[in-house]
């Protein structure tokens, strides 16, 4: 097939960008014709928390992309619609996961399947948004009227989905590991880069920080697990809110000897460090839908610990691949002394391995063929 996915990629950063590029290599593989159209502006400066959009790593693989699309302007909304009509696509792929960029993607593929017989698919990574979004509703059923299908990959956005479009017809397929960030390295040398002592007992909790996340859930469970044995907790990712609140509870439950903050994006060639260093990924999000962190750490075989919410107990089985617990401080350091004690992280990471296989991008291709 001739097929153009519209979406963020490089030189963007962070996990829909890295998606993004995966899904375009994979689709190359099955001797797809393909083409990105990206993003010359993706989102204004005073809507973005972060330091920047872009990648910075000169190591980073180059995706090669056409970067026409303007976020927040109607003309060009106009002139990237008709750009894809003359290509003569036989499918167009729109990733959306924030109904900001509804009005964009609504009327770039009201012009698609107006002018031409291209199928359209809605990557839905996201439905609702995670902090409130001012008539986002609406503007998600603006922006899905003209998709033919769809893709969700947990149960919750696919509820999300058939609320906003009872008769939609979609295929759900679990998020693919991400494959980009290399294979593990020793243990002991990833600590050695990062100064931790190898027999220290090591948690990781990694990516944006923003509420809905939980971090704040993680380190009051600090105080219970070290008064049962000594660890490590290593936050790892750039701060999308206020940091304070959260050297507040470090500062007052007295754990700042405990507790290592490494508060920047990290670059793809060194993600395998901080994997590679861990002895558990933790997620003790109040909130999700998907995560790309838990496809992060089985890419490295790590097993995960996570909170009952969203769609993260679709991926992480309970006691074969890592433990899910109730958001709360007390169940989370119950659940994380569980692990150590039972020295459970050699049988999780061997049962990780034998999972790999249902979250490949294989799956998701043949489904993307399949609904065309």
């Amino acid at each position: 097939m001739k097929i153009i996915i519209i979406g963020p990629a490089y030189p963007y950063r962070g996990g829909i960008a890295h998606y993004t590029g995966l899904l375009y290599k994979n689709l190359l593989k099955k001797d797809h014709s393909v083409k990105i159209f990206n993003f010359k502006r993706l989102y204004p400066k005073f809507l973005f928390p972060g330091k920047t959009q872009f990648e910075t790593s000169p190591e980073i693989e180059k995706i090669e992309s056409e970067r026409i699309i303007d976020s927040i302007n109607p003309l060009n909304w106009l002139i990237a619609g008709f750009k894809i009509v003359k290509e003569k696509p036989d499918l167009v792929i729109f990733k959306y996961w924030l109904p900001f960029f509804a009005p964009c993607f609504g009327s770039i593929s009201a012009i698609v399947k107006i002018f031409s017989k291209a199928k359209i698919i809605f990557f839905c990574h996201n439905i609702t948004p995670h902090e409130k979004f001012p008539l986002g509703n609406l503007l998600t059923k603006f922006a899905f009227a003209f998709s033919d299908h769809f893709i969700v990959q947990s149960s919750v956005v696919e509820e999300d989905l058939l609320k906003i479009k009872p008769k939609a017809k979609y295929k759900k397929v679990f998020h693919p590991i991400y494959e980009i960030f290399g294979k593990a390295i020793d243990k002991n040398e990833a600590r050695k880069i990062l100064g931790i002592k190898p027999d220290e007992k090591l948690l990781l909790f990694f990516g944006y920080i923003r509420a809905y996340k939980g971090l704040d859930i993680l380190l009051r469970a600090m105080k219970f697990i070290l008064s049962e044995f000594p660890v490590k907790l290593l936050i790892v990712g750039e701060f999308y809110e206020n940091p304070q609140k959260y050297f507040k509870i470090v500062e007052e439950d007295g754990i700042a000897d405990f507790v290592i903050f490494k508060s920047e994006y990290v670059p793809n060639e060194d993600v395998k460090i901080y994997f590679s260093a861990s002895d558990l990924v933790v997620l003790p999000y109040l909130s999700a839908t998907q995560s790309g962190i838990v496809q992060i750490a089985y890419n490295f075989s790590k097993p995960v610990i996570t909170t009952n919410v969203g769609g993260l107990p679709e991926v992480v089985q309970d006691g074969i691949t890592g433990l899910i617990v109730d958001p709360s401080p007390e169940k989370l350091a119950q659940a994380i002394v569980k692990f150590f004690n039972e020295n459970l992280g050699p049988i999780f990471s061997r049962n990780i391995e034998e999972e790999k296989e249902k979250f490949s991008w294989e799956n998701l291709i043949r489904t993307i063929e399949e609904l065309n």
